[in-house]
């Protein structure tokens, strides 16, 4: 603490160990209006971070909710291929920018909806990245949304930490495998979030088991699941186990999640509190 605080951390820019993290939310854009925000997160990459985030978006809107997508992975965005708005125009006004809307009317904003080429790469130091997060939040038009889900790059690292800190996350959901290495970079989420004060409403375990298609029968590639005891150990409320699901992937590749089982996607949705 510098010794001329004030302990009015609405007027400091330091970041000291005794300033309330709230201290630092931006202000949304004025046309924005979100009942609640959710993170969705990750230790490590690869575990199906982005297609959860679109599945507990399509959920919402099945359930008659209004739903929105921040694509806050700068470096590896993927949330327009997944929706198949990639190459859409992204309008904008006196206001701000519009957000593209998706086929079942889910609106999304992702830094590839911005580039000339989706293949060109953001090259941008940690604190640029961060600003752009910041601006997807304070620049962009949302309009009423009952939730805005946040798809974050893995790690506890510039971005998660802009977002607990600049948004107004109501909670976090975090993705994982079954691996006993995944399991232990799930607690370090945890304690970030902890350290935030952003409680951590469910856990999905993604590769969970691929079910025998002639008999049922649960085969468990990577071991054991280890989402319950995990769930236990710290105190997570709900928990998910998604199988292996080939035709899911096919789906985002293809642009087409909004056409996934409704039965996963509400299951996915039900983790924070439908």
């Amino acid at each position: 603490m510098p010794e001329n605080c004030t302990h009015d951390c609405s007027t400091c820019g330091e970041n000291c160990a005794d300033r309330d993290p709230k201290s630092f939310l931006e202000k949304p854009n004025k046309g924005t209006h979100v009942g609640k925000v959710i993170g969705v997160v990750s230790g490590k990459g690869g575990v199906g971070k982005s297609m959860i985030t679109s599945l507990l978006a399509v959920g919402a809107a099945a359930a008659g909710k209004k739903a929105g997508v921040l694509d806050a992975d700068i470096t590896g965005p993927s949330i327009p291929r997944i929706f198949g708005v990639e190459g859409s125009e992204v309008l904008g006004n006196d206001e701000g920018l519009v957000p593209v809307t998706t086929a079942g009317g889910i609106n999304v904003m992702s830094v590839n909806l911005l580039l000339a080429d989706r293949e060109d790469p953001v090259i941008w130091r940690g604190p640029v990245i961060a600003g752009a997060v910041k601006q997807f939040w304070t620049d962009v038009i949302w309009g009423d949304l009952d939730y805005l889900f946040v798809d974050m790059p893995p790690g506890t690292g510039d971005v998660p930490l802009t977002v607990f800190q600049s948004l107004p996350v109501d909670g976090i959901v975090i993705v994982t495998s079954p691996q006993d290495l995944v399991s232990m970079i799930v607690g370090k989420a945890v304690r970030m979030a902890e350290a935030m004060n952003i409680p951590v409403v469910g856990l999905v375990e993604n590769m969970s088991y691929v079910e025998c298609p002639d008999c049922g029968r649960k085969i468990m590639l990577f071991g054991e699941s280890g989402a319950s005891s995990i769930a236990e150990k710290y105190g997570i409320p709900k928990t998910v186990s998604l199988p292996v699901r080939p035709e899911l992937a096919r789906l985002c590749d293809e642009g087409r999640i909004e056409m996934a089982d409704p039965g996963t996607a509400a299951d996915i949705y039900g983790l924070i509190g439908g």
